[in-house]
């Protein structure tokens, strides 16, 4: 992914007002992030653990998507598998929950998937991270189809909270 900036990142929501784009966290050390290894940018809020935010460059453009998700303590100790990445972990999946765009938004309808609670699919596919024992399943694809795959499936989930 092409490194980003906090402007064009509060310009990419889609889900949520000019305002609140305006006022969200966004992290502070962009000029740090692993950029070549991640095929989108995700991160938790540290001043309001229940809120997500992910950007995906999409057909040449960004989308960009606010998510609500339970606290990092609230989580279940079970084995679950995120249905962007298909990497498993013990209590690292959580509900990310999108308020759709536009009417369908305001009047309270929304899209929810299960993702890395800490939206780090990129790196744990290229095993930069570690998602513990069992936490990538054998596949016989190539890391460029696995990347792919992950992509297609945060394109699909982000043309649900747009539709």
């Amino acid at each position: 992914m092409e490194p980003l900036t906090e402007q064009e990142i509060r310009a990419a929501f889609v889900n949520c007002t000019k305002g609140e784009a305006k006022r969200l966290s966004v992290p502070r050390d962009l000029a740090d992030r692993p950029w070549d290894d991640l095929d989108y940018l995700g991160w938790r809020d540290p001043q309001a653990p229940d809120r997500a935010y992910l950007v995906s460059r999409l057909d040449g453009g960004l989308k960009a998507l606010a998510l609500r998700c339970p606290s990092p303590g609230a989580q279940q100790m079970r084995r679950s598998m995120c249905s962007m990445c298909l990497t498993t972990h013990t209590g690292g999946v959580s509900l990310m929950v999108a308020p759709k765009a536009g009417k369908a938004g305001q009047q309270g309808n929304s899209v929810g998937a299960y993702m890395c609670s800490d939206l780090a699919c990129s790196l744990y596919m290229r095993g930069k991270k570690d998602a513990g024992v069992g936490g990538r399943l054998h596949e016989s694809l190539t890391l460029e189809e696995k990347v792919q795959r992950t992509v297609s499936n945060i394109a699909a989930f982000i043309a649900k909270v747009s539709a």
